[in-house]
C-alpha cells in the first residue's frame, strides 16, 4: 500500500512537472495576455463602435444641398459654379469612403488571423484544464485538506503544504489563463463583427454618394436646359453665355500672352525655347462614344441661335481618361464657371490643346507631359449638360479644327 502510494506521489509529480511544461509551452501567448491586453482590446472595440456611429455624419445631405442650391439658379453662372464645387466635395468624398474600404478589408483579415490565433489559445487552455482534472480524478488525489491532516511529522507537514500550495497555485493559473483567453477571443469576435458591420455599412454609403452625385448631375442638365429655354430668360441666357464665351477666349489669349512673354525671356537668356516638331496627335481620350458636337459653326442645342463652336466635342462616360494630345507643358490646369475643370497645354510654336469639362485633373501648371499621359478624367463640370470632352485646338492665338491634327 506504502508502495503505491508512493508510486502515485512520484506520478502526480511527474505529471505536474509535464503539464505545466506543456501548458507553458502551449499557451506561451496566453501568458502574454494581460490586463493590458484586454485593455487595449476593449479600447479597439470601443474605437470600432465610434466609427460605426459616425459613419453617416459624412454622407452629404443631398436635400439640404439642393435647398441652399435653389436660391441661386437664377444666377446661372453662380449656380454652376457652387455645384460644381458640392460636386467635387462628393467625388473626395466617395474617394475617401473606397480607401476606409480598402483599409477595413485590410483590418478585417488581421482581426480575423487574431480571432483564430484566440480561438486556438483558448482551445489549449481548455484541454489543459480538463486533461489536469481528469488526472486528478482518476489518481483520487486527495483534498489539501486531506492531504495535510495525512501529515506524519512536522516536516511531511511543511512539505505537504509546499506542495498543496503549488498544487492551489497551478490550478488557480489554470482557470485565470483559461478566463483571460476567453474573454479576448469574445473581444476579438465582438471587434470582428464590428469591422464587417462598419464595411457592409462603408460600401452601402458609396453607393448612396455615388447615386446623389449622379442625381445632382441629372439636376444641374435640367437645371441649366431650363434656365436656356425659358421664354422669359432665353434672351439673358444668350448674353450670358457670349459674355461667358468672351471671357473664356479673354481667359485663354491672356494665358497665351504671359506665355509668350516667358519664351521671350527664355528665348533672350539661353536660346532655347518649346517647338512643336509638326507630329501627329494622339486621340485625346481612352474610350468615346461619339462626336456630339463638331467644330464650326452651329445652332445652339438649347438657345437655337447660331454660333461657333471652338472645338469637338466627344461623349463618353464620366471618369474616362484623358490624354494629352502631344508633348507639351502645362500652361493652366484649374476652373471656370464656363469651361469647367479644364486643362491648357503649350506644345510650342504657338500650338495649343484645351481639354475642358473635366471630372478630376491629374497634373498642374508647369507640368511637363507627353503625347499620351493621363490629364484628366471626362466629367460634366461647368456649362455642361452631359458627360463629354471638349477638345479645342489654338494656334498662333486663334482657334483652328482639332481633325487638322488628330491624323
Amino acid at each position: 500500500m506504502k508502495k503505491k502510494t508512493i508510486i502515485c506521489r512520484i506520478l502526480s509529480i511527474l505529471f505536474c512537472v509535464t503539464i505545466l511544461t506543456g501548458t507553458f509551452t502551449s499557451t506561451a501567448s496566453a501568458s502574454s495576455l494581460t490586463s493590458d491586453s484586454i485593455r487595449e482590446k476593449e479600447e479597439q472595440v470601443a474605437q470600432a463602435k465610434k466609427e460605426r456611429e459616425n459613419l453617416q455624419s459624412g454622407l452629404t445631405d443631398l436635400q439640404n444641398l439642393k435647398r441652399e442650391l435653389e436660391s441661386k439658379r437664377s444666377d446661372l453662372k453662380n449656380y454652376v459654379t457652387e455645384l460644381d464645387a458640392a460636386l467635387a466635395k462628393m467625388e473626395e468624398n466617395i474617394a475617401d469612403l473606397e480607401q476606409k474600404i480598402a483599409k477595413k478589408e485590410e483590418e478585417i483579415g488581421l482581426t480575423q488571423e487574431e480571432l483564430d490565433e484566440a480561438l486556438a489559445r483558448e482551445e489549449a487552455q481548455e484541454k489543459s484544464m480538463a486533461l489536469y482534472i481528469r488526472f486528478t480524478y482518476e489518481m483520487g488525489s486527495p483534498s489539501p485538506m486531506e492531504a495535510l491532516l495525512k501529515a506524519v511529522s512536522f516536516s511531511d507537514l511543511l512539505n505537504r503544504a509546499d506542495y498543496v500550495e503549488k498544487v492551489v497555485a497551478y490550478e488557480k493559473m489554470l482557470w485565470e489563463n483559461y478566463q483571460t483567453a476567453r474573454e479576448y477571443t469574445q473581444l476579438c469576435m465582438e471587434q470582428l463583427d464590428l469591422e464587417k458591420d462598419i464595411l457592409d455599412q462603408t460600401k452601402e454609403n458609396v453607393e448612396t454618394e455615388k447615386q446623389d452625385l449622379e442625381d445632382l448631375i441629372d439636376q444641374k442638365t435640367r437645371d441649366i436646359i431650363s434656365y436656356e429655354t425659358d421664354i422669359n430668360t432665353k434672351a439673358q441666357a444668350i448674353r450670358e453665355l457670349e459674355e461667358e464665351i468672351q471671357a473664356e477666349e479673354e481667359e485663354i489669349a491672356s494665358l497665351e500672352a504671359a506665355i509668350a512673354e516667358e519664351k521671350k525671356r527664355i528665348l533672350a537668356e539661353n536660346g532655347s525655347v518649346l517647338t512643336y516638331d509638326n507630329g501627329p496627335f494622339k486621340f485625346p481620350l481612352a474610350t468615346y462614344t461619339r462626336v456630339s458636337d463638331d467644330y464650326g459653326m452651329r445652332i445652339h442645342p438649347t438657345l437655337g441661335v447660331e454660333q461657333f463652336h471652338n472645338g469637338v466635342d466627344f461623349a463618353a462616360p464620366k471618369g474616362t481618361a484623358i490624354y494629352a494630345a502631344y508633348d507639351g507643358k502645362v500652361a493652366a490646369a484649374e476652373y471656370s464657371a464656363t469651361m469647367g475643370n479644364y486643362v491648357m497645354i503649350d506644345h510650342g510654336s504657338g500650338l495649343y490643346t484645351i481639354y475642358m469639362h473635366a471630372s478630376a485633373l491629374y497634373v498642374k501648371k508647369d507640368d511637363i507631359v507627353v503625347r499620351g499621359e493621363t490629364i484628366a478624367a471626362v466629367g460634366s463640370t461647368g456649362r455642361s449638360t452631359g458627360n463629354h470632352l471638349h477638345f479645342s485646338v489654338r494656334l498662333n492665338g486663334a482657334y483652328t479644327s482639332p481633325w487638322n491634327y488628330l491624323k
